[in-house]
């Protein structure tokens, strides 16, 4: 269990003692740019390029697409440096909130994660899992879904017992992560040949936008990560420079990564048969080494969708903890169970959630895509919203310290929101009924905040939190 020092900052007299969250200086630009990389590249690439190869119309488009959501990343990231520097609170997102917008936005958004955004990732990347586990055993219709259902049950069992991976299998599997990722780059480089179809001509979309918009959800979603990652900002040493080149070389390090990938499924499977694909990693090894190679790389990605899963229910119920420490209408969740050392009652609610979107899959026809549409437009509204923050705590608090600003503000902050807005909009406009449920759940979240008298009282954002 991970120990957070506190610190005490006294203002100026007048004003009041503030209390922030100072974790200690013990990284360097290198375990930085590790801790980044290795946090945004996730089981995401093995499954999303399928979907963006789906939604443009020629191979350039499809890598220009790539690149441009690295841009938006890179941005993203900086505007979240500030805010991290500044700020500095494990609450994270939950306190930008708070301190702009008050109490009431703050517990949206962790309804928002515990029903939404938190476990409808759990939910995809147990599909992820699914979808690469049927290639190698394949028990029926809706294996995919039987498969995802069994992964969140048993991690959920996992950890309520207590069992945690140490840190010597969490790097086994991050090896084999990007052994997989190697197998990709090689295979579709250097082993089979170019397929006939490929093309790397650009040409417009010509459908009114809906693809660009579509296929940069789902690049996003692959790239999601940085937002957390920009959390270490407190402990990489003083200076925004390592802060900034941190940033600036973990996003085009990844953005390199993700481009090579997609360019060696590009060259192997040609643009329609990535689009075809539900496990594109999988049936690209499987041109080169036949049913053995779909059966390495599937079980590889497995084991890649399983490790993120598993931060992701280890991190949500977290989250879900502090929703009934803060909220008495939701103190149920607000229980640590010191024998196991952590909060069961929140691992058990959001077991049960994720597995009510897992069963989503039984009425659709791909459960991942499903999953995607059901949390990317509450995802986007408040991405939109820690934007909107930026500027709003400038006015609120000009004179605070801070040790790392935003380069050419307002423009980049202005290009964030405005990105986040059009992605907002995109995945409202251009996806299927998985985002009206997720909207549909934000909405019983905003019926509950005014209807509960609990949630209006004015709170301090700069009280200590335990």
């Amino acid at each position: 269990m991970s120990i957070v020092r506190e610190e005490t900052e006294t203002t100026q007299k007048g004003q009041e003692q503030e209390t922030v969250v100072a974790p200690g200086p013990v990284l360097n630009v290198v375990d930085a740019v590790a801790l980044i990389v290795g946090i945004v590249i996730g089981a995401g690439i093995f499954r999303t390029p399928s979907l963006v190869a789906g939604n443009v119309e020629s191979g350039g488009m499809m890598l220009i697409v790539w690149l441009l959501g690295g841009a938006v990343s890179l941005i993203g990231a900086l505007c979240y440096a500030e805010l991290t520097t500044t700020f500095p609170n494990t609450g994270g997102d939950y306190h930008f909130l708070m301190r702009a917008f008050g109490k009431r936005t703050a517990f949206l958004f962790a309804w928002a994660r515990m029903s939404v955004i938190q476990t409808g990732s759990v939910a995809l990347l147990a599909f992820i899992f699914g979808d690469y586990a049927m290639q190698i055993y394949d028990i029926g219709v809706h294996s995919a879904v039987i498969y995802a259902a069994l992964l969140v049950i048993a991690l959920t069992a996992i950890n309520i017992v207590g069992i945690k991976m140490g840190a010597g299998a969490q790097k086994f599997f991050t090896a084999v992560e990007v052994l997989g990722i190697l197998l990709i780059i090689g295979v579709g480089f250097f082993i089979i040949p170019e397929a006939p179809e490929t093309s790397y001509t650009f040409n417009p979309v010509n459908t009114g936008g809906n693809s660009l918009g579509l296929a940069l959800v789902f690049v996003l979603l692959t790239f999601g990560g940085w937002n957390e990652a920009a959390y270490i900002s407190a402990e990489i040493g003083k200076g925004k420079k390592k802060m900034a080149v941190a940033l600036i070389a973990s996003i085009l390090l990844i953005t390199l990564v993700y481009f090579l990938v997609n360019l060696a499924f590009l060259r192997g499977l040609g643009l329609e048969g990535m689009a075809a694909s539900n496990a594109v990693a999988g049936d690209l090894l499987g041109v080169a080494f036949g049913q053995t190679g779909i059966v390495v790389m599937s079980l590889l990605v497995a084991i890649a969708a399983m490790t993120s899963a598993n931060a992701t229910i280890f991190t949500g119920a977290r989250s879900n903890y502090a929703l009934g420490r803060d909220f008495p209408s939701f103190s149920l969740m607000g229980k640590w169970k010191s024998r196991v050392e952590g909060p069961v009652n929140a691992f058990l609610v959001q077991g049960a959630i994720a597995l009510v979107l897992v069963s989503f899959g039984f009425f659709s026809r791909s459960g991942f895509e499903t999953m995607i549409d059901y949390t990317a437009p509450v995802f986007w509204f408040f991405l939109l919203l820690i934007g909107i923050s930026l500027f709003v705590l400038r006015k609120k608090e000009p004179l605070k310290k801070r040790p790392f600003k935003v380069p050419l503000y307002p423009v980049l902050p202005l290009i964030f929101c405005v990105s986040s807005a059009y992605l907002l909009y995109s995945s409202i406009a251009y996806t299927g009924w998985g985002a009206l449920a997720g909207i549909a759940v934000l909405g019983v979240g905003t019926f509950i905040m005014f209807l509960n008298p609990s949630i209006a009282e004015k709170t301090n954002p700069n009280k200590k939190q335990v």
